[in-house]
């Protein structure tokens, strides 16, 4: 791409008037490209001056004097919808068809960069017609000629109008006639019909600019655009709008349809929240604290995705699976209290599968989820067949063993939750007045016991030897609400863990807690141990049942959905309010920030939402949400949600200059810290080099008030219930800046794949990672019944607490499809941005990059092939590679895309 040097004028009247056409704006990104310079024309034309007449919409402008201008061709390429037979299940897009868009035109104009020297106001802009000149499957393409002025200088935006009566996605503008060769503008954005808003679309080039670098014809642009991005607050959000504005979840509930589906909102003083993007819908009729719902939930324009991506885009996917899957496997599994009568049932599921009913426009299921859904040879059916998980197929019995419970702990999809045990006695913090007395039940004489004379218990405490699952208070208050609900129970849960010599965790003790109840029981709490007697050997599978179902649920409520997509959704929305499209920490950022709100819209609509799939297949039930957000109030800070900074708030790791990251870790074998670590190092370096590029020094820093903008509405808006809360980092250099945004690429790429794309691997074959405990221990105040059933058949009282067959069935087709990569995937450090390429510092400082995520591939394949990296390799143990950056499609358990795409 053409690298040029501004014009520099004399200085300007600080005072910018308005074109007179376009007097709107809107956003994209912006091109500018120099028309040739006075020397270049001068070699080619003589000492000839060309002038410019501002009044004309033609693509010509003559003066008084004959001169002669520059020929430039634009090329302007639309991408049409990927359409087909997601219209029934409704996504739908606002597309001209092809035979539409080849009849009807754009009003392209040209914006000079610079002010006119002579008056300091805005030059007239450049008019012109495109028309369609060639189409095939992938594109439709339009041109427009222009005749441009020397006098006019470099082109630094264009304004496009639509005239197509709908929407049209605008791929790039390619401007060819200027010296250096032609230009090429990436738009990669939605452009509206002239019939539902006449303001215009500006798109920038893809050069970067810090806002007090703006060349002078763009700072009022640049401003506008950013007010148009922001809104007014007002209305309900039309389907083609690119407003980015915030609202609190009061959308999870529909009272409308149900009092039992009205939910609490979250975000404000009583259950502090991430924001949303504002969607400005009705308030229910029922309460008026509730937003209605409606079929369809407003997501800025430009960032929906479905209509032209290919068909295993994930947000098709998801959407498919709710529409359509799920429904199919409601109505061929009728009795949704009905579990599974043996655990050879439970392998059917992945050898006969579950008959799906012929229903009408059914047939493209098997089309759209192939590893899923079969069709039986000589039969109209189709069957939904899971696909064996890597985990069953080198080990089917896996899921038995305490040593692999204790590993995924460490290798698993929620390495996010295991801690440092530093003190003794284990106290709750919570009332003991209302939920009983504080002191845990294990006592040190069961550690001592299980440790069998490996060391006595404070010696294994300032070893850093025992760690814990705490699953105690954060659960606890929600006990007894939980057990009013119908098909679930829960606790509060501590597990224990010893690391033994060889770096391997054993489990050594297991504690449920009910508190007291409101008819008058007292608190109840037992340990469970390992044992070899029956038994208690029944009693410890049912407790790890219990304590795997409290894993799963704080899993997907808080180390997945919290963490990484809700905490992520308000720097999306903050960032496209306060930076400018020009912005280079919006460049750097925009990657990692694709896709995600039209998937969170998602999962507000039927994966989070009352009564959805959390709900009915998740042990908090309708309190899951709720849940979620006591977490946020308890546990999230920002600066924590960096990889080396989340380490050592659990006691996994320590500072130590001497080590490798910094960091010594509590246990040297720890795969997702081992390859995470990396992971955010090369992240690190390569933010780095960007941000010292465009901030070699905190003055920099200082005069940027678009990013202390970004960063202020961050913390007292995006997060503002956290506002007053630690972790929040000052921004005055370019250290700081460089923490924050490696923070949140981390988050957007690192910490997502690691919590996403192993959960079939490891949740398909459902008794590895119950998502619900259905019923309580037997030994909890047990009736006669409950108890003979226990001795008779405990294989059956394990099988009635798992997830019923319609919970476990929906589970699984949801896991299969989250932890897909789609052909389409961007996998991070993979290609770069088109603005990076612009720039040789910056192109030359990603392939760097690149070439340390190949390394790392190495680097990972070396470990998971070390016979001494116990938790990582052996008989039967899937490998960790979840942290490999690059993937083929499929579910392969591995790959790090730039974004949170699913």
């Amino acid at each position: 791409m053409l690298k040029t040097q501004l014009h520099q004028s004399p200085p300007a009247s600080p005072t910018l008037v308005p074109l007179s056409k376009p007097s709107g704006q809107a956003n994209g990104r912006i091109a500018i490209f120099p028309a040739q310079s006075e020397l270049a024309l001068q070699k080619r034309t003589g000492s000839a001056r060309v002038g410019l007449s501002s009044s004309t919409i033609d693509a010509v402008a003559s003066p008084s004097t004959i001169e002669k201008s520059l020929s430039v061709k634009a090329v302007v390429k639309v991408k049409p919808s990927a359409g087909g037979f997601f219209s029934e299940l409704g996504i739908s897009g606002g597309l001209d068809t092809i035979t539409d868009l080849m009849e009807k035109t754009l009003l392209l104009e040209l914006v000079s960069a610079e002010l006119d020297y002579k008056t300091g106001q805005e030059k007239e802009t450049i008019k012109g017609y495109a028309y369609k000149k060639g189409q095939n499957e992938e594109e439709v393409t339009y041109e427009c000629k222009f005749e441009v002025g020397e006098e006019f200088g470099e082109v630094g935006a264009i304004f496009m109008e639509n005239e197509h009566h709908k929407e049209m996605y605008l791929k790039d503008i390619i401007l060819d006639g200027f010296v250096g060769g032609p230009l090429n503008i990436t738009c990669n954005s939605w452009v509206h019909s002239k019939y539902d808003n006449p303001q215009k679309r500006i798109f920038f080039t893809n050069k970067c600019y810090l806002p007090a670098e703006t060349p002078s014809g763009l700072r009022r642009l640049r401003e506008e655009e950013l007010a148009i991005l922001r809104g007014n607050g007002q209305g309900e959000r039309k389907s083609y709008e690119r407003i980015y504005d915030y609202d609190v979840y009061n959308d999870l509930g529909n009272p409308d349809s149900d009092m039992d589906k009205k939910r609490p909102v979250l975000g404000g003083k009583e259950l502090p929240y991430p924001r949303r993007c504002r969607t400005g819908r009705r308030q229910s009729k029922t309460d008026p604290q509730s937003e209605s719902r409606s079929g369809s939930i407003y997501v800025p324009r430009d960032e929906q995705f479905s209509t032209i991506k290919e068909l295993t885009f994930s947000a098709k996917t998801v959407y498919s699976v709710v529409h359509a899957l799920v429904p199919s496997l409601e109505t061929a599994i009728v009795d949704s209290d009905l579990g599974f009568p043996y655990f050879t049932a439970i392998d059917e599921l992945f050898n006969e599968g579950v008959n799906l009913p012929p229903l009408q426009k059914q047939g493209f299921l098997k089309d759209l989820f192939p590893r899923l859904v079969k069709t039986v040879t000589d039969a109209s059916e189709d069957v939904l067949r899971f696909e064996t998980p890597e985990t069953m197929i080198r080990d089917r019995f896996f899921w038995f063993s305490d040593e692999e419970f204790a590993r995924q702990t460490l290798a698993g999809i929620n390495p996010y939750a295991i801690q440092l045990v530093t003190e003794w006695p284990l106290m709750s913090e919570l009332d003991p007045k209302i939920y009983g007395p504080p002191e845990s039940a294990i006592t040190k004489e069961i550690i001592e016991r299980e440790i069998k004379g490996f060391m006595t218990l404070n010696e294994a405490i300032q070893q850093k030897k025992l760690f814990m699952l705490d699953y105690h208070d954060l659960f606890l208050p929600y006990v007894n609400k939980v057990r009013q609900l119908k098909g679930t129970t829960l606790y509060g849960s501590r597990t224990l863990f010893f690391l033994t010599p060889d770096e391997t965790l054993k489990p050594l003790a297991i504690e449920l807690t009910r508190p007291p109840t409101d008819d008058g029981k007292p608190q109840w709490k037992q340990v469970f141990i390992p044992s070899c007697h029956s038994t208690s050997m029944w009693l410890w599978r049912l407790a790890k049942a219990h304590v795997l179902a409290h894993d799963s649920g704080y899993h997907q409520l808080v180390s997945h959905w919290l963490r990484t997509h809700c905490a992520t959704e308000p720097y999306i929305i903050v960032t496209n309010r306060q930076l400018n499209e020009m912005h280079p920490i919006y460049k750097l950022l925009h990657p990692h920030f694709r896709y995600m709100m039209e998937i969170n819209a998602l999962a507000r609509g039927y994966l989070i939402n009352g009564d959805g799939i959390i709900e009915t297949t998740f042990s908090p039930g309708k309190y899951s949400m709720e849940l979620s957000a006591v977490a946020y109030d308890k546990q999230w800070q920002f600066d924590l949600q960096g990889l080396p900074n989340d380490l050592i708030s659990r006691g996994l790791a320590v500072k130590d200059p001497t080590a490798p990251h910094g960091l010594k870790l509590a246990i040297e074998d720890y795969p997702f810290a081992n390859d995470g670590l990396l992971l955010w190092d090369t992240i690190k370096k390569w933010v780095t080099n960007y941000v010292n590029h465009y901030y070699p020094d905190p003055s920099r820093i200082a005069s940027d008030e678009e990013l202390h903008s970004w960063w202020t509405e961050i913390r007292t808006i995006g997060h503002g219930d956290k506002k007053d809360s630690p972790g929040w980092p000052d921004l005055k250099t370019p250290s700081d800046l460089i923490h924050i945004v490696t923070t949140m690429v981390w988050v957007a790429s690192g910490h997502h794949a690691a919590v996403n794309f192993g959960q079939y691997t490891y949740g398909g074959y459902f008794p590895n990672r119950p998502t619900i405990a259905r019923t309580k221990m037997p030994v909890e105040d047990p009736t006669e019944g409950e108890l003979k059933m226990f001795w008779d058949k405990p294989e059956v009282t394990l099988l009635t607490c798992f997830p019923s067959q319609i919970q476990a069935t929906k589970v699984m087709a949801i896991l299969d499809v989250l932890s897909n990569h789609s052909p389409d995937e961007e996998y991070l450090g993979q290609d770069p941005e088109p603005a990076w390429k612009e720039e040789p510092v910056i192109n030359a400082a990603f392939e760097r990059f690149h070439g340390r995520l190949k390394e790392l591939e190495g680097v990972i394949d070396a470990r998971n092939t070390d016979q001494r990296f116990k938790n990582r390799s052996g008989a039967g143990i899937v490998p960790y590679e979840l942290l490999k950056p690059f993937s083929k499609p499929g579910v392969t358990g591995k790959g790090v895309p730039y974004s949170i795409s699913i």
